[in-house]
């Protein structure tokens, strides 16, 4: 299933990350794939908050992982493997056990993880022209 949104203004952004967030109910993985500084940090900070998180939500740009509590009190991971060389790094944050513990998984730049998500995963794609972006969803 694909859905596209045509994001003119960051206020639109909401409606997509309401998207997202009931897409958690029945998937753990998503994979958001675009440029440096296109929103992949900004849309899953929305999802988040739609989630119920309540703590600060930030780019773990420095920390590879950070996890998240929604209102259920499950958790969510958000990657940003921007930094990441090698797949032994990976290993070494606990990659497998986390994208096998059946939590949501947020994760920016996932080509370089693909070979460890088990099973299916969304597909977030986001392409910028100038102030205009378009998010395709497939799941």
């Amino acid at each position: 299933m694909e859905k596209k949104f045509i994001i003119k203004q960051e206020k639109e952004l909401e409606e997509v990350a309401i998207y997202l967030a009931k897409l958690c109910a029945t998937e753990t993985h998503f994979c958001f794939n675009a440029e440096m500084g296109a929103g992949k940090t900004t849309l899953i900070n929305l999802v988040c908050k739609k989630r119920g998180v309540k703590e600060h939500t930030s780019s773990p740009t420095y920390s590879i992982v950070n996890e998240y509590l929604d209102n259920e009190n499950n958790s969510i991971f958000h990657f940003d493997l921007y930094r990441i060389n090698d797949e032994a790094e990976l290993l070494d944050i606990g990659i497998i056990e986390i994208l096998d513990s059946n939590s949501v998984c947020f994760i920016e730049w996932p080509e370089k993880t693909l070979n460890f998500i088990p099973g299916t995963y969304v597909e977030v794609n986001i392409e910028q022209q100038g102030k205009i972006r378009t998010i395709k969803i497939t799941s």
